[in-house]
């Protein structure tokens, strides 16, 4: 029994600590709470000192209302004819809402609630009426504000119905509170926003940055120190693409200069007595080699926007799969919609398709098999056209995926097959994006890798 109670009580504090995380996690939450219990304190502040600073007021003017109307209808039965008063003791319930009953020995009273604005009634219309002006809340049984007089040697009960003397009920209280505590929180919600959009912005940029992408600088305005805050992220933003322009440039022009002395050692290394053994190795170092100064040249070559044109996405995609399928290893399912269009380098693009099945062919063979099988499909979505090319592989822990699209980086299931400088994915990307387009790599439900590739149609 102890074991069970000990467990049931872990489990809920392990509910408890999960409901409460995206509390502590989110500095919009953090503030808008704050906000939130700030307001409600000070409401209920507000509440209670108006209350106790109208108490007195309020209640001499109810006393004063009182005294005036038992005035008034003590005048009236005075002076009116006997035959006369039935009539107007009529006219003063239906009208005015001022009921008069004879006060007998016998009547069943309960004395009007004890709280100060009530003290502060009956102080004021006994010091005007008398000291033997009594008060009730109910009647044999009759709720209202009961207040006796006399008429020469009678006594009357005079009743006022309380919401007529009562400002505000409780349900109206509750009413204007909640009605202003919601447009609080209105006012909390966009304060919070207010403050902490720019935080937001600045951390999905650095997110952008550590994912290796180009953020959109961001508004130098604002607060002081957000003002800074932005003017020192795009400063850091600038430098960054200039180190990246340069070392784009710096690439460009070494593997450019390595060409030259890589096709005369594959002249010299044809032409040499070597054994074949010898040879074929040396010519399989150099094409590596040759591999590697390609993928630097594409990773550093610009593409022009200015020249794009429209590219028959359908019929590039259908060329892809036809010339992969020339390996007798490789099995394309194609899902391919007609009359694709984008607007790009074709070029380009045909670069991106053919690195992406080169990836996957390496890399997402089938499981227990040499063959690998890849799914490639195009749709119109949304306005865009959706490329999505997915393999049987073994696919990465999703922690890595992050890591693929970085700049000479290749994983460890990858090393020791990959010929090249890790640099094909990050030459994918780069060219989307100068497409204005968006790539996402993740592991399919399948298995293996799902490479999306999303386009602007045209």
């Amino acid at each position: 029994m102890s074991s069970f109670l000990m467990t049931s009580k872990a489990s809920v504090n392990t509910v408890v600590r999960r409901r409460l995380a995206w509390l502590q996690s989110g500095l919009f939450w953090r503030t808008f709470f704050l906000l939130a219990f700030l307001l409600a304190a000070s409401m209920a502040a507000w509440v209670a000192s108006f209350r106790i600073v109208e108490r007195t007021p309020r209640g001499e003017q109810i006393a004063a209302q009182v005294v005036s109307i038992v005035t008034i209808t003590r005048a009236a039965l005075t002076h009116s004819a006997p035959a006369l008063r039935r009539e107007l003791l009529f006219d003063l319930a239906s009208s005015q809402g001022i009921r008069v009953y004879p006060r007998e020995d016998d009547d069943q009273t309960t004395p009007l609630p004890d709280n100060a604005v009530n003290q502060a009634i009956e102080s004021t219309v006994r010091a005007r009426l008398g000291k033997q002006t009594q008060f009730a809340g109910f009647v044999n049984g009759l709720r209202g504000f009961w207040v006796s007089f006399r008429i020469e040697d009678d006594d009357y009960w005079l009743m006022l119905d309380r919401e007529r003397l009562e400002r505000a009920s409780g349900i109206q209280w509750l009413g204007w509170i909640t009605v202003t505590l919601f447009l609080s929180l209105l006012g909390a919600v966009f304060i919070s926003r207010l403050i902490n959009q720019p935080l937001a912005n600045l951390s999905v940029a650095a997110r952008d940055i550590a994912r290796g992408k180009n953020p959109a600088l961001l508004p130098e305005k604002g607060p002081t120190e957000i003002r800074e805050a932005n003017q020192s992220f795009n400063q850091m933003v600038k430098d960054l693409q200039q180190v990246d322009s340069e070392r784009a440039v710096i690439l460009a022009g070494i593997s450019h200069d390595l060409r030259t002395p890589i096709a005369r050692m594959l002249l010299e290394v044809e032409m040499a007595a070597l054994p074949d053994h010898a040879r074929e190795g040396m010519q399989s170092d150099l094409a590596q080699m040759e591999a590697i100064i390609t993928q630097f040249l594409d990773y550093a070559r610009p593409t022009d926007a200015a020249h794009f044109q429209a590219v028959d996405l359908s019929a590039l995609l259908k060329q892809v799969a036809r010339e992969a399928e020339r390996d007798t290893q490789v099995k394309i399912h194609a899902a391919i919609d007609a009359s694709l269009q984008v607007t790009g380098n074709q070029t380009d693009l045909l670069r991106v398709l053919s690195n992406l099945i080169e990836n996957a062919k390496r890399y997402g063979k089938t499981a227990g098999t040499e063959f690998t099988e890849l799914y490639l499909g195009a749709r119109r979505e949304a306005g865009q056209i959706l490329i999505e090319l997915a393999d049987h592989g073994s696919g990465l822990p999703a922690e890595q995926i992050a890591y693929l699209l970085r700049p000479f980086t290749r994983m460890d299931s990858a090393r020791s097959q990959a010929n090249g400088a890790g640099l094909g994915l990050a030459i994918v990307e780069r060219i989307i994006q100068r497409h204005h387009g968006r790539l996402e790599i993740s592991n399919s439900v399948n298995g293996g890798l799902l490479v999306q590739i999303r386009l602007p149609a045209s």
